[in-house]
């Protein structure tokens, strides 16, 4: 019984890791900067936030978060497409919030790079980013 719970416990702490660098691979024409992850007064809820840089044409994966995001476009121009919403058009100093675990796509649709700032409020211990079909 005790190994066995020695054992549950390694697999969920490898898993846990790989997870973890699952969410920071880097996608071709995406660069994710971590900037800062900090736990909350809220327990088992962390934020996140990430400098994400689009090459021009970049489009991101389907994808959803544990959790809320702001994202706020510091350059260029993004267009974001929430899956059951009309695709929204951002340009530098504007924000959008993503509700947990809606899926969604951003691309480039600019003619040079663009960045945004995203603020992640998410369950502590879980996937940042969750691969969408």
């Amino acid at each position: 019984m005790k190994t066995s719970r020695i054992i549950a416990a390694a697999l969920l702490i490898v898993g846990s890791g790989l997870a973890l660098q699952a969410a920071k691979a880097q996608q071709a024409g995406i660069q994710r900067t971590d900037l800062v992850q900090h736990d909350l007064d809220t327990p088992g809820r962390e934020a996140v936030q990430v400098r994400v840089d689009f090459e021009q044409d970049a489009v991101s994966v389907k994808h959803s978060h544990p959790g809320e995001e702001i994202a706020y476009v510091l350059e260029g121009s993004l267009e974001y497409q929430l899956e059951g919403r009309a695709p929204v058009i951002l340009h530098a100093g504007e924000a959008l919030f993503i509700p947990a675990g809606v899926a969604h796509v951003a691309k480039n649709v600019g003619s040079g790079k663009a960045s945004e700032l995203a603020t992640y409020v998410v369950k502590k211990g879980t996937p940042l980013v969750v691969p969408v079909k």
